[in-house]
């Protein structure tokens, strides 16, 4: 049977909430593997509230329906402060990624608190820039970065990426809206374990099965490279 745009693979899931320095209560979902431990957990953090991102946001809810079953990976995610989805409203309203430092560390929280092993995240465009100006935590043993606009990150964060010294790719559309490949790569540069994957024929939003499928093989390569290539197709059930 073909993994198609709509699979959704056998998983535990179950709704959590975050509570956050503040005292705001946010949203998610964690998606672990249905009959084994985790090898490693994705900590999602999504694209801009304010233009229609939210933790359903296709990439990060695909990686969701597929990752615990087919790579062993716990896949996190919420909605930041004031976002909406179908699991509902997180409180609070939008920081422009300021206040959002708030709702990463208690994500990061949460999967310390749960025992969620080897924490990576996979920011997508405004979740890009709460990675890198937010994510340089004990605990976080990397980053992926889905269409970089480095717009509120800043060569600051770079530089603080940079010193931290965990690894950090950025997936790059070769048509992206705001930064292409070969301006990511002088922009990244300044981070000598940075590396950027030019993505050739994609688009920021990374519509498209075949693309999706790029972004989730480019992943699991790097958390659980053990299942790395991801199958396209799974036995009937």
């Amino acid at each position: 049977m073909e993994i198609r745009a709509s699979t959704v693979l056998p998983a535990r899931r179950e709704p959590i909430e975050l509570v956050t320095a503040d005292g705001l209560t946010l949203v998610g979902e964690l998606a672990l593997p249905a009959d084994r431990p985790p090898a490693a957990t994705l900590v999602c953090l999504h694209p801009l509230p304010t233009h229609g991102g939210m933790m359903d946001s296709h990439v990060h809810k695909k990686a969701a329906n597929r990752l615990p079953a087919l790579a062993d990976l716990a896949v996190l995610r919420f909605n930041t402060r004031g976002t909406t989805s179908d699991r509902g409203t997180s409180q609070g309203a939008f920081g422009n990624g300021e206040d959002e430092r708030l709702d990463v560390a208690a994500a990061l929280e949460y999967a310390e608190f749960h025992d969620l092993p080897r924490a990576w995240l996979v920011g997508w465009s405004f979740g890009t820039e709460l990675a890198l100006k937010w994510g340089r935590d004990p605990l976080v043993e990397g980053a992926i970065l889905l269409s970089p606009p480095l717009h509120r990150a800043t060569d600051a964060d770079l530089d603080g990426w940079a010193e931290f010294g965990r690894p950090l790719t950025a997936l790059v559309p070769e048509f992206d809206d705001y930064l292409r490949p070969a301006e990511a790569r002088e922009r990244f540069a300044r981070v000598p374990q940075a590396e950027v994957v030019g993505v050739d024929g994609a688009k920021h939003l990374w519509v498209g099965e075949p693309y999706v499928r790029i972004v989730l093989n480019e992943i699991v390569r790097r958390v659980n490279p053990a299942a790395y290539p991801l199958p396209t197709e799974i036995p009937e059930p």
